[in-house]
């Protein structure tokens, strides 16, 4: 099985226990074992840092940082550092406005479940409205 996240660009660490809780639950009851994830915001490296946390106890377990741009900075940061990065297929072809919502919504068409992190009206509702559509399952950080 495989789950992917959204939230917003801007969050506070306090989220990070119920994060943690709701990943060990996919992990553990839903045998999820696959885990997309952007990185474009605090919420994404938030998720990032509960992951590598996570897969000291689940080495099973694998993520893999879903890029919508391939020659930017923070790209070639997570390649030096040895991050498993993947440039979905297409994205090159979008102008780069658009490449962080065509990222998203590769993520989700090829996830099983969702993790969102949504407390106003922005990007993150968006994609968590979409997941929602495509009939995803979705837990939420209240």
């Amino acid at each position: 099985m495989t789950c992917t996240f959204f939230g917003h660009r801007v969050v506070s660490e306090e989220i990070k226990d119920k994060l943690k809780s709701i990943v060990l639950n996919l992990i553990e009851c839903y045998g999820v074992d696959l885990f997309y994830l952007g990185n474009n915001g605090e919420f994404d490296r938030l998720v990032l840092r509960v992951l590598k946390e996570l897969k000291q106890d689940f080495p099973e377990i694998n993520y893999v940082i879903v890029l919508a741009y391939l020659n930017d900075k923070k790209s070639a940061e997570l390649y030096k550092i040895g991050e498993k990065t993947l440039y979905p297929e297409g994205i090159e072809r979008v102008p780069l406005r658009f490449a962080i919502s065509k990222r998203n919504e590769w993520m989700i068409k090829n996830s099983d479940m969702v993790v969102t992190y949504v407390k106003w009206s922005g990007g993150a509702e968006k994609f968590k409205c979409l997941a929602e559509k495509m009939g995803k399952d979705i837990f939420e950080i209240s």
